[in-house]
């Protein structure tokens, strides 16, 4: 049985911590690393795992030893790799994230087989699935693949065949094409974006104005992360920020993808938007106490 559907990016992470400068011709050393799969997709689908929704993740690897790990790991947690595909001439994405004294992180990154992932490569008979009822985009402009006219009807069959529709965008400077996602988001029922990605879209840093910005483009609802402030949730339900208690953050990478996960799987669950988004403020708050993106999840098997 699958429950959820996550179709997107994945990468091999390699998170090193603490790292504040690289300087030019010199070595830098740090203090630990964490080794492990990552993107937000993988991120996404992991954190569903391990909250007990039966998920399987759609995406794509190369055949290397990259591939390998994450497989392996991703076994650990049960996720439905059913639906993975392989590119035989193109390597696996990798990560490499410094993470600095103030747990930001800043990434090195080689897109790898995620630049080949596209509409076309979803398992159209998952659509005659009764028992999905979640699909979530992650990553959305780091697909390139995605950038074209066909999401929005993609999108729409999706719901006319009543599953929950959610997306995550991810800043990319090289990807970032706003043009292919404002005609979708009406066919999108829970949008999410961070609060720099909002101010990047609409133009506007005030948070509630930019949710009732991209409400107006079609939305049916919009959350937007705020890191400690938790998030602002606008639906027709609610319009408020929902506060995130206060932890000690070791690492911010992989916090709006768990994020992501505690929402859908409170929604899989039927709790209410409200509920969900507080269970996503959770969930976030527990992954940034660990270096890495799923060494939270990790520790619960």
């Amino acid at each position: 049985m699958i429950s959820a559907v996550v179709f997107g990016n994945v990468t091999l992470d390699v998170l090193c911590h603490t790292v504040d400068d690289v300087p030019r011709y010199e070595s830098v050393s740090f203090d630990r690393a964490v080794l492990s799969p990552g993107g937000c997709a993988s991120n996404v689908a992991v954190g569903l795992a391990a909250l007990g929704i039966p998920t399987a993740l759609i995406c794509k690897i190369g055949t290397d030893i990259a591939a390998e790990i994450l497989r392996k790991t991703w076994s650990k947690f049960h996720l439905n790799l059913d639906y993975i595909k392989t590119e035989p001439s193109v390597h696996t994405a990798v990560s490499v994230g410094l993470v600095d004294h103030e747990a930001q992180p800043r990434f090195i990154h080689t897109p790898g087989a995620n630049r080949y992932l596209t509409i076309d490569d979803f398992p159209q008979e998952l659509f005659e699935d009764g028992d999905i009822k979640v699909l979530h985009i992650a990553g959305f402009f780091v697909l390139p693949g995605f950038l074209d006219e066909r999401l929005k009807d993609f999108l729409k069959r999706a719901r006319q065949t009543e599953w929950l529709v959610t997306l995550d965008v991810v800043n990319s400077k090289r990807y970032w094409k706003p043009e292919f996602l404002f005609p979708c988001l009406s066919e999108i029922d829970i949008f999410l974006c961070n609060r720099n990605e909002a101010k990047k879209l609409t133009g506007y840093d005030d948070i509630e104005e930019s949710a009732r910005q991209l409400r107006q483009l079609g939305a049916r609802a919009v959350v937007i992360k705020a890191g400690r402030d938790g998030c602002f949730l606008h639906s027709d339900e609610r319009i408020d920020m929902i506060p995130a208690q206060r932890v000690e953050v070791v690492d911010t990478t992989g916090a709006g993808d768990a994020f992501a996960a505690g929402l859908i799987a409170a929604i899989v669950k039927g709790n209410n938007l409200y509920e969900a988004c507080l269970q996503g403020n959770a969930c976030g708050a527990k992954v940034v106490q660990e270096l890495g993106t799923i060494s939270y999840w990790e520790k619960q098997l």
